[in-house]
């Protein structure tokens, strides 16, 4: 069973590098997390590498900026990797011509490629970073659309791989349940970013362009997300601490609070072992 802590401090000996998740550990969208922030930048100053990775569609400027707008103070972190920026790699090696699932906000995450955004009709490639419209729309509304790209044997590279994220206090689908119902449409999908290797091996390349060689063992994964943050440790051989507060909370809270026994039964349930977790990162 995972092994409750109080502080991240408590386990960052154990450790050279930290690869946390970003979305759901420091900020929900809305607002930054002062005391996630506070650990992370009091693990850089003991000497551990801080490398954010996560999965948001956005090449790491942007998200640099927006992490800067909701109070993520750039002491908290070494580097970041996105799901945008490995999924570039994935539309540089596509198509030419593609079309853009997502809102107009995303068109950054094509800048410099030699790549022609188009209508649905003329496209070769879908490229989805989110819903035109998350705060109403779900998957299914995309039917007929999908329908007929899978008709057409229309690869979709997904450039977010989350299926849901916290927005405040709600749940907000995103990219990753789009691509799970082309999936289920019968539609071939490319996805760079967590669960998926190439995003470790690119968050893994900054921390030793920061620090040198370090053992994988040394290595921890912070996270909440099942389908991506603790899959991903899980596929990539890397120690986790699990963040139960996000957005699994609903499975083992009982009356109020979460329930330890309750938790680790899901986590089993799950084919999931953490080695620690908390609540929120502190």
């Amino acid at each position: 069973m995972a092994k409750r802590i109080s502080t991240l401090s408590e386990i960052t000996g154990n450790y050279d590098v930290v690869l946390s998740d970003v979305w759901g550990v420091l900020h929900n969208g809305v607002d930054a997390f002062p005391d996630a922030c506070e650990a992370l930048a009091e693990a850089r100053k003991a000497g551990v590498t801080v490398v954010l990775i996560t999965n948001s569609p956005r090449p790491s400027p942007g998200v640099i900026s927006q992490l800067r707008l909701l109070g993520v103070p750039d002491e908290a972190y070494d580097r970041i990797v996105t799901s945008g920026d490995v999924t570039r790699h994935l539309i540089a090696e596509g198509p030419k011509k593609v079309f853009l699932l997502g809102p107009e906000r995303d068109m950054p995450l094509f800048d410099g490629l030699d790549v022609e955004v188009v209508g649905a009709d003329a496209a070769d490639a879908i490229v989805c970073t989110g819903f035109f419209d998350d705060e109403k729309e779900v998957p299914e509304d995309y039917h007929d659309m999908l329908d007929a790209f899978q008709k057409r044997d229309v690869p979709f590279i997904c450039a977010n791989p989350d299926l849901v994220v916290e927005r405040g206090h709600r749940i907000i689908p995103c990219a990753g349940s789009v691509a799970a119902y082309y999936e289920q449409l019968g539609g071939q999908t490319r996805i760079a970013g967590k669960p998926h290797t190439p995003i470790y091996e690119e968050a893994l390349a900054f921390a030793r362009q920061t620090r040198g060689e370090f053992a994988r063992d040394r290595v921890v994964a912070i996270g909440d997300g099942m389908p991506t943050d603790v899959r991903g440790a899980i596929s990539q051989g890397l120690d986790l601490l699990y963040i139960s507060a996000g957005i699994h909370v609903n499975e083992y809270t009982i009356n109020g609070e979460i329930d330890e026994a309750v938790m680790n039964g899901w986590l089993e349930r799950e084919g999931a072992a953490p080695q620690w977790w908390m609540p929120r990162l502190a």
